[in-house]
């Protein structure tokens, strides 16, 4: 019978959730280590905002909320939750096929509650080092509660600390550290308030960008989206009267100019840097095994195992596009199933060539190395797990409508909620 290992998994979000309910499952003793009072991760608002608001100074207080009050899901209920608990089903309120937070982060509750998962949890205890033990089989974890430090030898780590709280900002724009007036980073931005009857202007063209400058929209005097796609149509949008689509940003200037490609200059009140973040793990030492750099964890086989590390080192949802619930459902169970040897991974050597090769092939096609981790349509991946499981893939009703609604998506990013829930209830009746 396999020995059950003692597990510690960094972070109570989503993903820490459901590692640590499959790896109990497979009767491992579990620690959740969640830096704030209650679960949830990034789904947990909260009203304050940092004192460095673009996220630049490394010495400033980190709040590890980033979303907005007004933030609803980007996915529909029918994709969202775990395979033995669904979302679509439950209502806490707010019953929108694209509820906002509140509702979700109840959901997660239930969810922790339901399978056990609360208790496993130690709150308010941040891990500041994960550290690989000279044995080379064990990993020494430390963590600060009420400023007070303690350390803990376990098995294996499991990294759940989402990617979600070091702003990537737009400083490679001329003139952008120079210039005087407010900027912040869209992890910083709560209620539109403070912008009434400001020139705002929103760098980038992803969800974020695109929710903030129609909740501006109703108290700004312009808002201005600037976006570095090729695509972009530079336009005013037909919703709003105070709304412009420009491209991108040639230069900043001092006196509050903000200088788009083709020669049209505004000037603005606040620059909000909708821009992502950067892969941040400063706790993780595994003495130069895996790196990360510029949103690359690596090496890392199947975006979960370190290759000379595994399976006692592993990532949960390094990815960051696309449905989230299933695959990071997938790779808890693969996790856990590999750390009681249930599943069987490749050896070092072949996990290594696997993952050079991915990397090879990506600057034969010239993607970019922060492209690592976008996993884009997904569903060859979740095929690929459910392969790695010895289990059944996943339903094609499920992959038809995932496929439905990434289109709808892509071709209406504003307001995409709003049609995607029409179209549904029509086709639902048909």
């Amino acid at each position: 019978m396999p020995t059950p290992l003692k597990v510690a998994v960094i972070g109570a979000g989503l993903c820490g959730l459901i590692a640590a309910r499959e790896l109990e499952r497979e009767s491992h003793e579990v620690v959740v280590f969640e830096k704030s009072h209650r679960l949830g991760g990034v789904w947990v608002y909260d009203p304050r905002t940092e004192s460095d608001l673009l996220g630049i100074d490394t010495g400033r207080e980190i709040i590890h909320a980033t979303i907005y009050k007004s933030l609803r899901t980007n996915s529909p209920r029918q994709i969202m939750g775990f395979s033995d608990y669904m979302f679509e089903g439950k209502e806490y309120g707010d019953p929108r096929m694209f509820p906002g937070h509140q509702e979700f982060l109840r959901y997660l509750e239930d969810f922790a509650d339901n399978f056990g998962v609360t208790k496993l949890i130690r709150f308010n205890s941040e891990v500041t080092r994960v550290e690989l033990l000279d044995s080379g089989d064990e990993f020494v974890v430390e963590w600060k509660t009420s400023g007070v430090s303690s350390t803990e030898v376990f098995d294996a780590v499991v990294v759940c600390n989402g990617h979600n709280t070091q702003p990537r900002a737009a400083l490679d724009i001329p003139g952008i550290l120079e210039w005087p007036k407010k900027q912040l980073h869209a992890h910083n931005y709560r209620v539109p308030d403070p912008f009434q009857d400001q020139v705002v202007v929103i760098i980038g063209n992803g969800s974020s960008a695109y929710d903030i400058s129609r909740e501006l929209a109703t108290v700004a005097k312009e808002v201005h989206l600037s976006s570095r796609s090729i695509d972009v149509k530079v336009s005013k949008l037909d919703k709003y009267n105070n709304v412009w689509q420009h491209s991108k940003i040639d230069g900043v200037f001092k006196d509050g100019t903000v200088k788009f490609q083709g020669e049209v200059s505004i000037k603005a009140d606040t620059l909000i840097h909708c821009t992502g973040y950067e892969f941040h793990i400063p706790f993780l030492e595994t003495h130069g095994i895996v790196t990360v750099n510029d949103k690359r964890v690596s090496p890392t086989y199947g975006n979960v195992f370190p290759p000379q590390l595994a399976p006692r080192l592993s990532f949960v949802r390094l990815f960051h596009k696309g449905m989230t619930f299933l695959p990071a459902e997938l790779q808890s169970k693969w996790i856990a199933r590999a750390l009681t040897g249930k599943i069987s991974l490749p050896s070092e050597t072949e996990m290594l060539h696997a993952v050079e090769q991915v990397y090879r092939e990506m600057e034969e096609k010239r993607i970019p190395k922060s492209y690592t981790h976008s996993l884009n349509f997904q569903m060859d991946y979740m095929d690929w797990l459910s392969d790695q499981l010895g289990i059944k893939r996943p339903p094609q009703k499920l992959k038809a409508f995932y496929a439905r609604f990434i289109e709808r998506f892509h071709n209406d990013h504003e307001g995409f909620r709003e049609t995607f829930e029409e179209d549904f209830l029509i086709n639902d009746e048909m």
